[in-house]
């Protein structure tokens, strides 16, 4: 990797097509900036329709030559995903990069309408069957990239099978954790099951570091009460310690685009005096147990319904594709 590797560094990406997840503020906003700035099709997905329709006339007017739509995808709704990806599928021939960035924290234990717990469905299992049902698209092109989002916070995180919805124990940092450890958990055997059939896909992990954005910021109407210890401690150090949210998407937009990216790494930013800029970040270990993340897998496609099969194919599947770059 380049020492500090930014945005100026990305090649033209014409003629490709690029999905980014919460992309109406934050760090998902500052992926598809950059993205369509270098002349990739960029679509927003976003659950609020007013804020990422917006977003894409904002952007439009920053870059007058910009290609860029906005679609509503609630990713705690998985009626809301599989309209997405059909309408995705309709309008485009195939998709080059998947950037599944969209999150949430904090917060009283709430339910989604699809039964599961708020943090595991919007983090984890609605980005598990949005790359589901987005597969054909993917490996419809030649070197297509999902890069899905964790966090530091993944190496405190652990999969209770027992207790995935925290329905008898509720914390919303160990929610969060959990569904932060599950994303990485996914995107390496994600990657491992592209590689056994051969495939030119890949999947990649990335996390932002510390980063200003409003992941705790103006909630209060969803939770149903006020911030409270917890909340408002990390918000504090969120304004006093965090990069800008451009810094934050840096990781993302390296292993989206660049040709030296690759699978087994996981990038996170660098922090301190001089930092700011992706760098190789260590592999919590629980990310890396196998066993766990096939287990995750399998429950996985049971409640949300989202099957691989072009993942169970024989090599010479439709992902036998070259790698990009």
């Amino acid at each position: 990797m380049k020492i500090k590797w930014n945005a100026a560094d990305m090649s033209n990406l014409e003629g490709r097509t690029a999905v980014i997840t919460g992309a109406s503020s934050g760090i998902g906003y500052e992926i598809a900036l950059q993205l369509a700035a270098h002349h990739a099709h960029v679509v927003l997905a976003s659950r609020n329709q007013g804020r990422t329709e917006q977003v894409a006339r904002q952007i439009a007017t920053m870059l007058p030559e910009a290609s860029i739509e906005a679609q509503v995808l609630d990713l705690a709704n998985l009626a809301s995903i599989r309209r997405f990806a059909e309408t995705f599928s309709q309008r485009h021939q195939g998709l080059d990069i998947l950037v599944n960035n969209a999150g949430i924290a904090g917060g009283p234990r709430r339910q989604t309408i699809d039964g599961f717990e708020m943090h595991f469905q919007v983090n984890y299992l609605g980005h598990f069957a949005l790359v589901g049902l987005l597969l054909p698209s993917l490996c419809s092109r030649a070197g297509s990239r999902v890069v899905t989002t964790s966090s530091t916070i993944a190496s405190q995180g652990k999969i209770d099978f027992d207790d995935l919805q925290a329905e008898r124990t509720y914390k919303w940092i160990r929610a969060y954790a959990q569904s932060k450890l599950a994303n990485l958990l996914f995107a390496f055997e994600l990657d491992r099951r592209c590689q056994a059939v051969g495939g030119g896909m890949s999947s990649l992990s990335v996390h932002p570091g510390v980063a200003r954005t409003n992941l705790l910021t103006g909630k209060e109407s969803d939770w149903g009460r006020p911030r409270r210890g917890t909340e408002i401690l990390i918000r504090v150090l969120q304004i006093v310690l965090a990069h800008p949210a451009a810094r934050g998407a840096l990781p993302a937009l390296y292993q989206a685009t660049d040709p030296s990216a690759r699978s087994a790494e996981y990038i996170g930013i660098s922090e301190g005096i001089g930092g700011g800029y992706p760098v190789v970040s260590k592999v919590p270990p629980a990310a890396l147990d196998h066993v766990t993340a096939q287990h995750l897998w399998n429950v996985s496609e049971e409640l949300t319904g989202a099957r691989y099969d072009l993942l169970t194919q024989a090599t010479g599947s439709a992902c036998s594709i070259e790698p990009l770059g």
